[in-house]
């Protein structure tokens, strides 16, 4: 699995058949179908706790599987090539009572950045999720495309471009949660409102901007840094005020790139709510189909 052929591995013959079983709860029978639905049952926690899974430090990481468990049904879900590519999160779930695949950046694993084998990886599930008409949920937490000579080298650029492609191409319903650092091309390509997003919500703690606030203060305040008898003290303020008027997610959506700013504990009820919407709204059950080309 570490090399991304392998979608799940099982150590016995019976937990084979078991992953089998459980994989067929998700998708139709074929592709002119849609995917089999059943009851609506909430998450198996009492109360979903930002102050618990999110730290108070923005640099620090967490198990994006946590907010994931916080929105579910049941809190389970069924994880695609949990072992290739770590740093994005690609599996199933229901969401009252509805089968939807989720794309998700993991900050645990290099901060939940994309890179060559998490683009090929969340591109190819993107695709087929779009071919069995399984709606999407995408949840951001990434400070953008990891850099580097070895990834350069490696066509990031071009493998990047796949995850573009897939989810401008998807005509299954598209949710968005933007949890909270999106920044750059990073932010563009994790199902955003430029690549046909139906739904973007944002967390108050989402951080929307081209580059991160420390980046930008130390550029677009330079000179005034570098004048200051205490430069850093002025670099502070400085990222602090930069953090306040251009990255906070309700500049976005006066822009119209987040249709709504949500409380972490109506999360899950407004997905619900957003995605029953959306799929008694939208035709995405026309001819427009494709194959599930390996990436």
């Amino acid at each position: 699995t570490v090399t991304g052929n392998a979608h799940f591995i099982a150590d016995t013959e019976h937990d084979t058949f078991k992953q089998i079983r459980k994989l067929f709860e998700f998708i139709p029978p074929n592709y002119k179908e849609k995917p089999p639905t059943t009851y609506s049952v909430e998450p198996n926690i009492e109360r979903f706790d930002i102050t618990s899974i999110l730290p108070e430090d923005p640099k620090k990481p967490y198990d994006m599987r946590d907010v994931i468990g916080g929105i579910v049904d049941k809190s389970e879900f069924f994880e695609v090539q949990s072992g290739w590519a770590s740093n994005i999160i690609v599996g199933f779930a229901h969401l009252d009572g509805k089968p939807i695949g989720i794309v998700a950046n993991q900050p645990l694993m290099l901060a939940g950045v994309l890179d060559v084998d998490s683009s090929d990886k969340a591109a190819r599930f993107v695709r087929f999720c779009d071919a069995f008409n399984i709606p999407l949920l995408t949840l951001v937490d990434m400070p953008g495309y990891l850099p580097g000579i070895d990834q350069e080298y490696a066509g990031v650029i071009r493998h990047g471009a796949k995850l573009l492609y897939a989810f401008s191409e998807a005509t299954v319903p598209k949710l968005t949660l933007i949890v909270r650092k999106a920044y750059g091309g990073g932010y563009i390509a994790m199902c955003s409102k430029h690549l046909g997003a139906d739904l973007v919500y944002a967390w108050p703690t989402a951080e929307i901007a081209v580059m991160g606030p420390e980046g930008a203060a130390n550029i677009i305040f330079k000179k005034e840094i570098e004048n200051s008898p205490n430069p850093d003290e002025m670099r502070k303020l400085k990222i602090k005020e930069y953090t306040e008027k251009f990255a906070n997610p309700y500049l976005a959506a006066s822009h119209g790139y987040v249709d709504a700013v949500i409380n972490p504990e109506e999360t899950r009820k407004e997905l619900i709510k957003g995605l029953n919407f959306v799929l008694s709204n939208k035709d995405y059950m026309g001819n427009k189909k494709h194959g599930n080309i390996p990436l």
